[in-house]
């Protein structure tokens, strides 16, 4: 029997790298594991590319995971029906017409603050839209709310390589959710700052997720790698395309 694709999409302030201790166990069990660039640029267009990704760069049955708002991209990605099940790691797993510091306010997260430039270092961008700008997380923020779990020489290298996510991206309201018509699975991280558990426990809930919780971070498919790859395993199972008789 054939394995399925597994496609990770990271979420802001960070890139494939914070996948690693996934996708290599991953790949010593047998599976084809892609781990696409998420440009953190918009909704709208971070959705196109990672759809246009897996269209072009997969054969056969699709199991796709987001983390953060890598899940509120793969929720917005219009897939087609080779996407089998899909995988939330910490992520948004949002409805149609919510956005990202909507679902964010009133809800205790280390993010929601009166000033943003608080926890975020905001700049400008060569050909932004007007008023727009680009948020990196200042190291306090990795250090103390991000990555609170991981040794201090990674919380270093986080805040170090860390890529930006416009403003806009947070702003834009979610489409008709991929979610919808498929199964999902869902990791929270019951010590996440950034997206409190219970806003994940309530998104997970609506969507019909089955739920893991860990003892994690925001990040904690790099602290807690474990939960994510049996999450990805049970939704492995569903994806696995039936033997021939």
């Amino acid at each position: 029997m054939s394995k399925p694709t597994i496609v990770l999409v990271h979420g802001a302030w960070a890139d494939g790298s914070s996948w690693d201790l996934v996708t290599t166990p991953l790949q010593e069990q047998g599976y084809t594991v892609l781990v696409p660039p998420n440009p953190l640029r918009g909704v709208a267009s971070d959705a196109a590319s990672i759809a246009s990704f897996v269209a072009q760069r997969t054969v056969g049955p699709v199991v796709v995971v987001g983390h953060s708002y890598g899940g509120f991209v793969i929720s917005n990605a219009e897939f087609s029906n080779d996407v089998r099940a899909l995988v939330y790691v910490d992520g948004f797993i949002p409805d149609e017409g919510e956005f990202v510091f909507q679902l964010l306010g009133g809800s205790g997260s280390a993010l929601d603050v009166p000033d943003p430039t608080t926890v975020l270092d905001l700049i400008g961008y060569p050909g932004s839209p007007e008023g727009d700008l680009e948020a990196y997380l200042k190291p306090e923020t990795v250090h103390t709310a991000f990555a609170q779990d991981l040794s201090e020489q990674d919380r270093a290298l986080v805040a170090a390589r860390q890529r930006p996510i416009t403003l806009s991206a947070n702003t834009a309201p979610s489409g008709p959710p991929s979610w919808r018509d498929r199964p999902v699975w869902a990791v929270i991280g019951t010590e996440d700052l950034v997206i409190p558990p219970a806003v994940l426990r309530s998104m997970a809930e609506r969507a019909g997720a089955t739920i893991t919780e860990v003892a994690a971070s925001h990040v904690s498919m790099v602290s807690h790698p474990e939960a994510a790859l049996a999450a990805i395993a049970a939704a492995s199972a569903v994806a696995e395309p039936a033997e021939m008789s």
